[in-house]
């Protein structure tokens, strides 16, 4: 192997063909179809609908489920997508992780016969786009104060409230809503097109531009008695559907720092100061190296931890230490990478300043980096701290 990052890190040795296969196969769609198209998309704070039946086509959408027209791939055949999709962009990776480790996974997982039949082939194919409604506008990491409800009323319910921070909302075909009821936190699926239901998009974003993200407001917004997701009653049930996509997180954000340090690596080589590269001098390979020293050491994380979910012994203790560890790393390879770039690194000729405000939002959203810390806290010492 040529000298070089990867020769430092052979990441190929530790995975099988199939897992080769898939990670290949996502980047090149994702490199050749959609990194052009990305630098304008988040200068414009938009995300073009076609996106969603494009990676449907490419089996994206929920590939770790089984049946139902998904893919049924394997946990870290998943996490590569994710790393290869976020090399890219967070709010590609978004888009594929809110509609299958979110949306996807609470109609998988706790959703009738009917409603998987009805929803999931379609949103497998991206025919159909959805959201996760959990987050309020008072009430981010403490869900169990939200206020959303669901009042039983004539052989249906009717929902009241505000869901706040939504990604993909402004674009879903179909929201899964959790209320509050008189038997505790229920989640519903609510059509786009039901009356009292409506959606506003966030706008003058910094971060995650080329990403939806959306407030949904319910108004004595009816649905029938079978938009109710029977398998789940109480926080469980939204908290292991953000577990699911936590870990994707922890995968995705490697991508991202890959780029910008892959970016980094490539300038310090073509951009000379004092009448040489700056990549010959002291500081600036001390960066470098300490970039690819996190992002080594966060890559044999994930995969082992992409080995425990496959195995079945993963916990979300684990998956939190995960998402704490890669986020927080990511985010600092970004920020470093920055200084490398100089003034260019503050311009969208390059990926740093993208990656590095999208990791921005991504260090915050499902679940801080301080409620990681107090979840992995509360493993080591028992005692709970959030309060």
């Amino acid at each position: 192997m040529a000298p070089g990052p990867r020769a430092l890190f052979d990441l190929d040795k530790l995975l099988t063909d199939d897992e080769r296969t898939v990670r290949d196969a996502v980047r090149r769609f994702a490199t050749d179809k959609v990194l052009p198209r990305v630098p304008d998309w988040f200068e414009r704070g938009i995300l073009p609908r076609e996106l969603a039946t494009e990676c449907g086509a490419m089996g994206l959408f929920g590939m770790h489920l089984q049946g139902y027209g998904c893919a049924g791939m394997t946990a870290v055949e998943y996490g590569l997508a994710c790393m290869e999709l976020e090399a890219v962009d967070s709010g590609l990776r978004s888009l594929v992780s809110v509609q299958g480790s979110l949306a996807m996974t609470a109609i998988h997982r706790f959703g009738t016969e009917e409603q998987k039949n009805r929803w999931l082939p379609k949103m497998a194919a991206g025919e159909v786009v959805g959201c996760f409604g959990l987050t309020e506008p008072d009430h981010g990491s403490d869900p169990a104060g939200m206020r959303t409800r669901a009042t039983a009323s004539d052989g249906g319910w009717v929902l009241n409230g505000t869901k706040m921070w939504i990604t993909n909302g402004g674009i879903a075909d179909v929201a899964v809503v959790w209320a509050r009821t008189d038997e505790g936190v229920r989640g519903f699926l609510v059509p786009r097109d039901t009356p009292g239901f409506t959606v506003r998009d966030v706008t003058r974003k910094l971060s995650l531009r080329a990403s939806v993200t959306s407030e949904l407001v319910f108004e004595d917004c009816r649905v029938p008695a079978a938009s109710l997701l029977p398998g789940a009653t109480g926080l469980r049930g939204p908290l292991s559907c953000l577990n699911e996509a936590r870990y994707g997180i922890l995968w995705g954000v490697l991508g991202a720092a890959r780029a910008c340090f892959d970016a980094a690596r490539e300038y310090a080589l073509t951009r000379e100061q004092f009448g040489r590269p700056i990549a010959g001098f002291q500081l600036t390979q001390r960066k470098l190296v300490d970039m690819q020293l996190e992002l080594t050491k966060g890559l044999l994380l994930a995969l082992h931890l992409g080995r425990l979910k496959d195995s079945g012994e993963i916990t979300p203790q684990q998956v939190s230490m995960g998402k704490l560890n890669n986020v927080r790393e990511a985010l600092a390879i970004a920020r470093e990478a920055r200084t490398i770039l100089g003034a260019n690194g503050v311009t969208l000729d390059y990926p740093v300043i993208r990656h590095m405000n999208n990791l921005e939002s991504v260090l915050t959203y499902e679940g801080t980096n301080e409620i990681q810390t107090l979840i992995v806290g509360q493993e080591l010492t028992g005692l709970p701290a959030y309060s």
